[in-house]
């Protein structure tokens, strides 16, 4: 099964469909088969970013039905094991898909069979960027160093975080449950996702119990990007501390890339950055953030598989 990894981020600029190419780049060099969707349903460049001219067909042949299955819209890139579904002939309404053509896509997505699937989503708050977040379990998230870039990304943590309560309790149940939480504590409202949880596993421990798991298990990570020499090293590790305190997310900050001039200069090379600069200061960074998924991704695996035998194993014993 393939590691789906949604990326995005709370504001645009932030470098989101820079960071997906290039991990795309390297985790195919890596010799991993790895596909590309650009679902920035609104402002789609991926294609520019690993240096692609037009494509011919793409996301929005498979939502308008001018194709069967989603696997027909792959092309191939100039890199040996990368390939990519993009978004650049989408119509001017593509962000704004119905209900039933979005849950098509997602579906979609996940029968295709990749070692890696990136999805370079849509910056903001937008149901379509949320859902895609709430689709799998993993996710990375991506802002500078800026004030406003962090507090734009909280929000998208935040609305991320309550989407997905709002799933497990069903609006009506969800809304009921809100309101007996405010009753009991004039802090636990749904703004205020950690004081909610609080109060909720005391209304209702079960369904808090579920909550709180669902929650924990949720594989985000952080990349700050454009990170320069007077920025704090470590902010990322400050964000996932309010992430955790707040939200009750396991947020993990796997690095930095630092700022480059020569990222600019790169976008008119029509070659992807990680190519055509691959000893620059930021090449190097996005490098070992690659080497830390690889390694998140290995250790997933043998947890899974750890699981699975140990199922099998009770499941033996029951027969017996």
């Amino acid at each position: 099964m393939a590691r789906i990894w949604p990326i995005g981020g709370g504001k645009g600029g932030t470098g989101k469909s820079f960071l997906a190419g290039n991990l795309g780049v390297l985790l195919a060099r890596n010799g991993f088969k790895t596909l590309l969707i650009d679902a920035d349903l609104g402002a789609p460049n991926l294609h520019t970013i690993i240096g692609l001219s037009y494509p011919a067909k793409g996301l929005s042949d498979f939502i308008h039905k001018r194709v069967e299955t989603l696997q027909e819209t792959v092309l191939q890139t100039p890199i040996p094991n990368l390939f990519l579904i993009s978004g650049a002939r989408n119509r001017l309404d593509a962000s704004n898909l119905a209900y039933e053509q979005k849950m098509k896509m997602l579906r979609a997505i996940l029968r295709l069979s990749y070692d890696y699937i990136l999805l370079d989503l849509g910056a903001g708050t937008s149901f379509n960027t949320i859902d895609f977040f709430t689709l799998v379990d993993s996710g990375i998230f991506v802002c500078c160093p800026e004030f406003t870039s962090v507090e734009n990304l909280y929000r998208l943590i935040h609305s991320v975080c309550l989407r997905k309560i709002r799933q497990i309790l069903k609006v009506q149940h969800f809304q009921e449950l809100a309101e007996k939480a405010e009753a009991r504590n004039q802090d636990a409202t749904i703004n205020r996702p950690g004081y909610f949880l609080d109060t909720l596993k005391e209304i209702d421990p079960e369904k808090g119990e579920i909550i709180e798991r669902t929650l924990q298990a949720f594989q985000f990570r952080l990349v700050i990007n454009q990170l320069r020499k007077q920025d704090h090293p470590e902010i990322g590790r400050l964000v996932c501390k309010l992430v955790a305190k707040h939200l009750r997310l396991n947020l993990q900050w796997i690095g930095n890339v630092g700022y480059d001039d020569l990222v600019h200069g790169g976008f008119f090379a029509r070659e992807p950055f990680v190519e055509k600069y691959p000893f620059s200061r930021a090449a190097m960074d996005l490098k070992a953030i690659t080497k830390d998924i690889l390694g998140m991704s290995h250790e997933h695996k043998r947890v899974a598989n750890s699981t699975h035998m140990n199922t099998d194993a009770v499941s033996g014993s029951v027969s017996l």
